[in-house]
């Protein structure tokens, strides 16, 4: 069972690892997730596990608090320890000028109007050099995973070791690749440092760059704070703690307060739907450390819903997270149905947690939603306020619809994105990328997956 329930890092950034005696989480046993994906998934883990065995591992991403790479590493970390490889976390102890340039990489990549500025690359590469000289790497790792465009420049710095480096993209940069900003340019040239790279969707990647590439979709932790199953009361507890009333069907949007993430079509199709059904809206979230745009966006939400009583918005607090994953657990339990009418999403790991709980779920036809969402199967896609507004309407009318359509997607997520799979799936690559032949240049055209995917993609 997980340990840790404040947030918590080494002053040089280190979140887990068993060589300096810090380990504040951990996962549950191995043996506990054979009910939910089935002895020979266990199997296939171990085999590859037991190839890998005494890997020296080091993960590192931008932040320890909020968003879906904390998320995964959370259960991942300790998971693959169990499994005998030396896995450890590190995180970017950057100052807020370099998050709030970061930021705004992530929102061009993802197909935002602007530029990234010669003034923004400054601070961005000035960041990294500094880290990187403040011993961000102590040891000698044998592979080092890199999360997302916050820490991809730091090959730059520091592959001075044999280590292989891996770049795990987790965002929607299907924008990029098809504009002419000139950023593909300059992600082309940072990526051209790594030996490998992996991305959640095959719509991610960017043929042309000349390395590995590998698909691996992210994935839940079943048995976490954020999916195990609660009694009722636990439920009851966190409802009546933010004043939610128990006896009228929730709306709920649960995530971060970013202004990709639909938050205005979710209170349109709302404020539609409750001219016709009683019914109240949660938005409930929190902030991730390398997000400065959450507080502008949490505010604009309040501005717009202060005069609605049925509205109600909750800022969940990230300081205990072992609290905060049990919250999103409660409110995503208590609702009818779940809104995610994202317009960019790199993936949506709020969806899996919603279908993994039985809840029919409409989120936006994008990204990596579609790998999830089989519209009018698992989900359906947001379309107009007024046509999703009657699929909500439809869905609290008809319970007995709504719980076949919640039980279709909870075996989907138990079938795709459970961690025992898709963390067999990344030993692969990691595998491939440290004994690939001396000819590399062979593979450097080759995008491999380890599950037929096309399955998916037929039904996009």
């Amino acid at each position: 069972m997980e340990i840790s329930t404040v947030t918590s890092t080494l002053p040089d950034g280190t979140v887990y690892s068993k060589r300096k005696n810090f380990c504040p989480f951990s996962t549950s046993p191995l043996e506990s997730y054979v009910p939910i994906v089935g002895e020979d998934e266990i199997e296939r883990l171990l085999d590859i596990a037991q190839r890998l065995k005494g890997l020296k591992l080091l993960e590192i991403s931008a932040t320890v608090r909020g968003g879906g790479v904390a998320e995964m590493l959370y259960s991942s970390i300790p998971f693959l320890n169990a499994l005998g490889i030396e896995a450890e976390w590190k995180i970017l102890n950057g100052r807020k000028g370099y998050f709030e340039c970061t930021k705004r990489l992530h929102n061009l990549l993802q197909g935002m109007l602007g530029s990234f500025t010669p003034e923004m690359e400054q601070v961005y590469h000035s960041q990294l050099e500094e880290l990187a000289s403040t011993f961000l790497i102590d040891y000698t790792p044998d592979v080092v995973i890199v999360h997302d465009p916050q820490p991809l420049g730091l090959t730059r710095y520091l592959k001075g070791n044999k280590a292989s480096w891996i770049w795990r993209c987790h965002i929607d940069i299907e924008p990029i690749i098809r504009s002419d900003n000139g950023l593909l340019n300059s992600l082309t040239d940072l990526i051209g440092n790594y030996n490998a790279s992996i991305f959640s969707t095959i719509h991610y990647v960017y043929p042309l760059w000349d390395l590995p590439k590998f698909i691996i979709p992210p994935f839940i932790d079943p048995l976490s704070e954020k999916n195990r199953e609660l009694a009722q009361e636990e439920i009851d507890e966190v409802l009546i703690k933010y004043r939610i009333d128990t006896q009228i069907p929730i709306i709920a949007q649960i995530g971060r307060f970013d202004p990709w993430k639909g938050l205005d079509r979710t209170i349109a199709v709302y404020r539609r739907v409750r001219e016709e059904k009683k019914c109240q809206l949660v938005l409930a979230g929190g902030f991730a450390d390398d997000d400065p745009e959450g507080e502008r966006v949490f505010a604009d939400v309040c501005s717009k819903t202060k005069d609605d009583k049925d509205i109600h918005i909750l800022r969940l607090s990230l300081d205990n997270r072992l609290e905060n994953y049990r919250e999103v657990n409660a409110l995503q339990r208590a609702a009818s149905l779940i809104m995610q009418p994202s317009t960019r999403e790199g993936f949506g790991l709020v969806i899996t947690e919603s279908m993994w709980k039985g809840k029919p779920v409409i989120a936006g036809n994008v990204g990596g939603i579609p790998f999830q969402i089989m519209d009018g199967d698992t989900g359906y896609y947001y379309q107009t306020t007024q046509k999703t507004a009657q699929k909500v309407l439809y869905l609290l009318n008809n319970p007995t619809a709504a719980a076949v359509m919640g039980k279709k997607g909870q075996n989907h997520v138990r079938e795709h994105f459970a961690i025992p799979a898709r963390i067999a799936d990344y030993l692969m690559a990691i595998d491939m990328t440290m004994n690939m032949s001396a000819d590399k240049k062979k593979y450097t055209n080759c995008i491999t997956s380890f599950y037929p995917w096309f399955r998916l993609q037929r039904q996009r």
